[in-house]
């Protein structure tokens, strides 16, 4: 599997309180991680047991070095959009409450520059698939464009909507999006629905946090379950999701029952 978009640098602070305006509060613990949509999918897809590439703009600053460590420890194949990118990379924020709610705040991907991307015809012929975040967007419709025109499956972490995502759509064959995840124009999820089957999306699943995922494949539509737990810590949940999905997607199994089993990882 490919996975192409955003990796960051993540600081997590556990609290027993959020912050409020010009309020300091002790942390209880910290821990630093890499993190970004793509590269969290990436590395859930490969701890299940898969191959697979992150296509992102890591740089030569000194903290980007903990994106290669990252990814070369858990066997991921790095392909960097801009080796010669020197200011800091995308830095996240977290802070996690005992209830397991979090704050975060994000640098994205905003301000750093990626070249335009130059799809590597070796690696795509030996993927099964496809995912993008829309980070680095002209690096995910590259990609995207040539995985549709190969005949390999592309899917879509639908975090939120960006510019160039209408596009991106036309090359999407699978789309996992948040609820936030809201196209011009839309004001509701059946607007949602019907604006991604316009672009030619054929499979739809709209996650909403513990409660239920809703999706659209064809003519069938529901929701699947998420198993109830007691909540630690959500961050990342959403980037396990996609990447067990990607994984056992590329096993073969059907949309529903990949997607079931995703929810079943992202969960724990």
């Amino acid at each position: 599997m490919i996975f192409i978009g955003l990796s960051t640098i993540d600081v997590i602070y556990n609290v027993d309180k959020f912050p409020k305006s010009n309020e300091k509060v002790a942390a209880r613990g910290q821990q630093v991680f890499v993190g970004g949509p793509a590269a969290n999918a990436c590395v859930a897809c490969v701890h299940l047991g898969g191959k697979a590439a992150l296509v992102t703009t890591v740089g030569r600053h000194p903290l980007a070095s903990m994106v290669r460590e990252e990814m070369k420890r858990n066997g991921v194949q790095l392909m960097d959009l801009n080796p010669e990118f020197a200011d800091v990379p995308p830095i996240s924020s977290v802070t996690v409450d005992k209830s397991g709610r979090r704050n975060e705040i994000s640098g994205n991907a905003v301000h750093v520059h990626a070249p335009e991307a130059a799809v590597d015809r070796t690696v795509l012929e030996a993927a099964r698939m496809v995912m993008v975040d829309g980070h680095y967007m002209e690096a995910c419709r590259a990609w995207a464009a040539a995985a549709r025109a190969s005949g390999k499956p592309v899917v879509l972490d639908g975090g939120s909507w960006k510019d160039g995502a209408d596009e991106l759509l036309k090359t999407v064959h699978t789309a996992i999006c948040s609820a936030d995840f809201m196209p011009p124009g839309c004001n509701s999820r059946a607007q949602m629905v019907e604006y991604l089957r316009a672009h030619g999306v054929v499979n739809i699943a709209i996650t909403h946090g513990g409660e239920p995922i809703e999706f659209v494949s064809g003519s069938s539509q529901g929701t699947l379950r998420v198993p109830a737990v007691d909540v630690a810590d959500t961050a990342k949940a959403g980037d396990g999701l996609h990447g067990a999905y990607c994984y056992y997607a590329s096993l073969g199994h059907g949309f529903i029952e990949a997607l079931s089993e995703a929810a079943e990882i992202a969960t724990k």
